[in-house]
């Protein structure tokens, strides 16, 4: 979508307003946003955005299971070919190591669609999904030397990305998972081509398990925050004219979930990529009337502060580019209600207070039973439709059926 449209309805359900209604984004909200500078990459000449990205959020197996289904809808809409970037935080990392891992294996046999997408990718998540990780990481952590992160890291090794390092990423689409540096409070970005965090500097072709990049892009705080990464000061290059190019923060790099700094993804696509697709399967911060005091407790409820307010200024972000019309794409969430996707033919029923429970399932890493996996892959594969065929793919055919039928969305 460019121009004069904006994107569907999005979790506050303003998105499908004429531009000049009350209470969405103003030209100049939209101008200011699209000029706002991300960090640079290694190649800091003067790029043209183009191709196309897409942003996979945050939220726990929550997310991981909601982009399931948008990717299989992308899959069948012949989209995944067409990808440039993948850019995942959190959850969506998970995902997205699954989906870089599954890459070499799809068979595409001359067709824009993936015939092995579920048995290459999608089966893998859900048998991830059956089993607990954060919490047997926590008190497992609590008797050995190693960190809670690092037995996360071990469970993503063993359950679903094996050995797989940063190197065995595929060339096309270039997979970024972000993690969020705590010594230098900016965007820690792991890639094939480098990782990188523009105030420290970059390091060329990591040889990092895919399992710890994950790990650190989905540590969430403060349970399973932070996860230190070991690096030879030798390896790093400066990229810009920061003083951050130094020991200690060229030695022990200090992780925690991408979330806290970009809980979309957005930015490492916001400035290459002409089209941006977006997949949000972040819950809604309920209110709180009794705050507790306990520091646990309350560092949990902080955490969700920030993290809606930064989701709440990354869309903005979006939402402005799509008015502007300085980006196409569209964006989907898991709060959205589907029915404000108007008159696209033949969207799949999904009533908005069944989907708004599937929206309520905690950010954890807990075991999910088979039904509500389905449900969860089901809802954001039907709410990926429904956003793919109003804004970019418009005459495409509408999909006959859920992926499980029988489970719908509640």
């Amino acid at each position: 979508m460019t121009g004069d449209h904006v994107l569907d309805g999005g979790e506050e359900g303003v998105l499908n307003r004429p531009v000049s209604n009350p209470g969405t984004v103003t030209s100049d909200d939209a101008s200011r946003v699209a000029e706002a500078v991300s960090p640079v990459e290694p190649d800091r000449r003067k790029r043209v955005p183009q191709g196309t990205a897409l942003c996979l959020s945050g939220g726990g197996y929550r997310a991981m299971l909601f982009h399931v289904g948008a990717l299989w809808r992308l899959n069948e809409l012949g989209q995944l070919p067409t990808l440039d970037r993948v850019s995942s935080v959190s959850g969506g990392s998970i995902a997205a190591g699954a989906l870089a891992v599954a890459w070499p294996q799809l068979t595409f046999d001359g067709a824009d669609a993936a015939t092995n997408l579920v048995e290459t990718f999608v089966e893998p998540l859900r048998r991830l999904a059956g089993r607990t990780i954060d919490v047997r990481s926590v008190l497992t952590a609590a008797v050995t030397p190693r960190t809670t992160a690092e037995h996360v890291a071990g469970a993503y090794r063993r359950h679903l990305l094996g050995d797989a390092t940063l190197q065995d990423l595929p060339d096309r689409p270039r997979f970024i998972i972000n993690a969020t540096n705590l010594q230098s409070g900016a965007l820690w970005r792991f890639s094939k081509a480098f990782m990188a965090d523009y105030r420290v500097g970059l390091v060329r072709r990591p040889q990092v398990p895919l399992a710890v990049a994950v790990a650190a892009s989905s540590a969430f705080p403060p349970v399973l925050s932070p996860l230190r990464l070991t690096v030879d000061p030798a390896d790093f290059e400066a990229v810009t004219n920061e003083t951050l190019a130094r020991r200690p923060f060229t030695t022990r790099i200090v992780l925690s979930d991408g979330g806290v700094y970009d809980n979309l993804g957005l930015e490492t696509a916001w400035k290459r990529c002409a089209t941006v697709l977006v997949s949000d399967g972040g819950g809604q911060m309920a209110p709180e009337g009794v705050v507790p005091s306990d520091w646990v407790r309350q560092a949990v409820r902080v955490n969700e502060v920030i993290d809606n307010q930064v989701r709440n200024l990354r869309k903005r972000q979006l939402i402005g580019g799509y008015v502007q019309g300085v980006r196409a794409g569209t964006y989907w969430g898991i709060r959205t209600d589907v029915t404000e996707y108007g008159a696209v033919p033949d969207l799949l029923p999904c009533p908005h207070e069944l989907t708004l429970t599937l929206a309520r399932t905690p950010t954890r890493l807990k075991r999910m039973d088979r039904p509500l996996q389905e449900r969860l892959i089901n809802w954001g594969y039907a709410v990926c439709d429904a956003a793919m065929r109003c804004h970019v793919t418009t005459g495409a055919t509408p999909p006959a059926a859920f992926p499980y039928p029988t489970a719908g969305v509640g």
